[in-house]
């Protein structure tokens, strides 16, 4: 579904690339009526856009003959930004089509002059970024479905399961959308529950917009709470981790925000908190660096439990359909283990 505005700038992008497009062909490329094409081209034409009606057999419209919109002008510096910007779209961990990167790019680097286009397109042919895995990204529709809600004060009804796999429906009051390590998360007021909640993204169901408007608390800070929920007030670190690598490789593997990186004897201590051990131990696992816990001891723990899975993974024996076959299996004292480095948890 269009924006409003975005149909104005997709009549104004058609009829730059077309001599003339008809209404019914416009109507039919956005979706709407042809009526609504009409009161499009008069807001258009009210800007001072140059759009001429041509009627009778074959008629339409077209942009007056000779009229150019003026092309968008960036500094190398922006140009850069916005490129390596949709290159890094991927580690936003949602479900952007990648036509649609591609397509941003095309028109990005069209408009550019021809020195910053060919620097810019080594690196777009290039740089290769791979996101760390997560069991589930939003799709990027749902974001913009939310967002727009929280934008519009408008009410959301979905349905929702929890950590037990529990299925409720709740109306929610949005307020604002966060990615933090590694999952997504919507900050609302609950109706079901009178109170403020986080919900998890990749947990809702059935997601719809309601026409019931409401009023924003006017003393309440989203992202105080969603500070207070992820991360908490102790003034003390929750999270001490060493990693034994450079800290500029170590700065290359995490974000920032997620947390400080300093430089030791022995590597990096990094330091933050986050509420979720499970998800910060696969999320370490994930970076594919040597490191030993300080603290907490319920992230060792966690740690633990995923080397046990993969353990019973790796030590799961398969049953042959031909029971000949087995006559052929490794015994477990000759059978062959692949070993990787596995990440050193202090005691």
């Amino acid at each position: 579904m269009y924006h409003p505005t975005t149909r104005l700038l997709t009549i104004l992008e058609l009829l730059q690339t077309y001599p003339t497009l008809s209404g019914a062909e416009l109507a039919r490329r956005l979706e709407v009526e042809p009526r609504s094409i009409r009161r499009y081209v008069l807001m258009l034409q009210d800007m001072g856009i140059p759009i001429e009606a041509i009627r009778g057999p074959g008629g339409g419209y077209q942009l007056r003959p000779g009229f150019k919109l003026p092309p968008l002008m960036f500094t190398d510096d922006e140009a850069t930004a916005i490129v390596l910007g949709l290159l890094g779209s991927g580690w936003l961990e949602i479900g952007q089509s990648s036509l649609a990167v591609e397509g941003a790019l095309a028109k990005v680097l069209r408009v550019l002059p021809l020195r910053t286009r060919e620097r810019l397109n080594a690196v777009s042919s290039h740089l290769i970024l791979s996101p760390y895995e997560q069991e589930a990204r939003p799709d990027v529709a749902l974001l913009i479905t939310l967002s727009d809600a929280i934008q519009q004060q408008q009410r959301v009804d979905l349905i929702y399961r929890s950590e037990r796999e529990q299925s409720t429906q709740r109306t929610v009051e949005p307020y604002g959308v966060a990615g933090w390590w590694g999952r997504w998360y919507l900050v609302a007021f609950c109706c079901l529950r009178q109170g403020y909640r986080l919900f998890r993204l990749d947990r809702m169901e059935q997601v719809q917009v309601l026409t019931e408007s409401f009023v924003r608390a006017a003393g309440f800070d989203e992202q105080a709470y969603l500070q207070e929920q992820l991360i908490g007030t102790g003034a003390s670190p929750q999270i001490e981790i060493e990693f034994q690598a450079t800290l500029q490789t170590v700065q290359g593997k995490i974000p920032a925000h997620f947390g400080s990186l300093t430089a030791t004897a022995q590597g990096v201590l990094f330091q933050s908190q986050h509420g979720d051990v499970l998800s910060t131990a696969r999320y370490l696992v994930g970076l594919n660096l040597p490191f030993v816990v300080h603290q907490p001891h319920a992230l060792r723990e966690a740690l633990l439990h995923l080397a046990e899975q993969m353990i019973q993974s790796a030590t799961a024996q398969h049953l042959p359909d031909n029971p000949g076959d087995a006559l052929h299996q490794p015994t477990s004292q000759q059978t062959s283990v692949l070993c990787y480095h596995q990440p050193t948890v202090s005691d």
